[in-house]
């Protein structure tokens, strides 16, 4: 039988847990300072480099902001996860569609049902007016280059207009999972016009306040998507 050894959580990480439960809890608000490493050490009754290693982590992932010479920071604003940190994190996981549709249904069903409840009249604004561009790229074949970014700039606003912190670095992952996909998917002849469908669909649902028929319209969207998909790999491969 073969077996990989269980992995002991290191110090490093115990720090960068209690130091993030304390942000993502609001226990820390945002732009508030950190104690300094010598005092984080003796807190903790570790070294300060096991300290200095939790704080580098965590602002690599965009939880605090480490200022040479003053300090560390919580971020003011959070910002979007670094892409080659995503890729890295999931670079076995990346290429399955299976595991990436998933995982897609799951989170951005449950963002956009989320922030229904959330949104604000500008929020919608905002939400309209890409919509609106969407709709312009995909009638005056503007290419799919365009129109995917378009897709990314709405569901990363959707993200963020949720309320739910964690679910907006859950929607910022899968929109960097899924790009692979979305960008080979779109270049097929009729992707886009398949694609704007749907989307008016879930956006028209949005707009209206009724989440019974959105949560309807994005069933119907993955599953219809995957279909579109699997359609394309088969004439691909035949």
């Amino acid at each position: 039988m073969d077996i990989t050894a269980l992995k002991k959580i290191t110090l490093t990480e115990q720090i960068m847990e209690q130091i993030a439960g304390q942000i993502t809890s609001g226990k820390m608000k945002p732009g508030e300072k950190l104690p300094n490493e010598r005092a984080m050490g003796e807190m903790f009754h570790v070294t300060r480099s096991r300290v200095r290693e939790a704080l580098r982590a965590l602002s690599l992932i965009g939880l605090i902001d480490i200022k040479p010479g003053d300090g560390s920071y919580v971020c003011e604003q959070r910002p979007a996860l670094p892409e080659e940190t995503i890729t890295w994190i999931f670079h076995k996981e990346i290429h399955n569609l299976d595991e990436v549709y998933a995982a897609r249904k799951l989170i951005e069903a449950e963002v956009y049902l989320t922030a229904i409840d959330h949104v604000t009249t500008e929020q919608r604004l905002r939400l309209d007016g890409i919509m609106a561009d969407l709709t312009s790229a995909a009638e005056h074949s503007e290419g799919a280059v365009r129109y995917h970014q378009l897709l990314d700039d709405y569901d990363l606003l959707m993200g963020q207009f949720c309320g739910n912190q964690i679910y907006n670095k859950l929607m910022q992952t899968i929109v960097l999972l899924r790009k692979e996909f979305s960008r080979k998917l779109l270049q097929s002849a009729g992707a886009i016009e398949h694609s704007i469908k749907m989307r008016k669909k879930i956006h028209d649902a949005f707009a209206h306040n009724d989440k019974p028929r959105l949560k309807k319209s994005l069933n119907a969207f993955y599953t219809s998507s995957r279909h579109f998909y699997d359609t394309i790999l088969a004439k691909e491969q035949s």
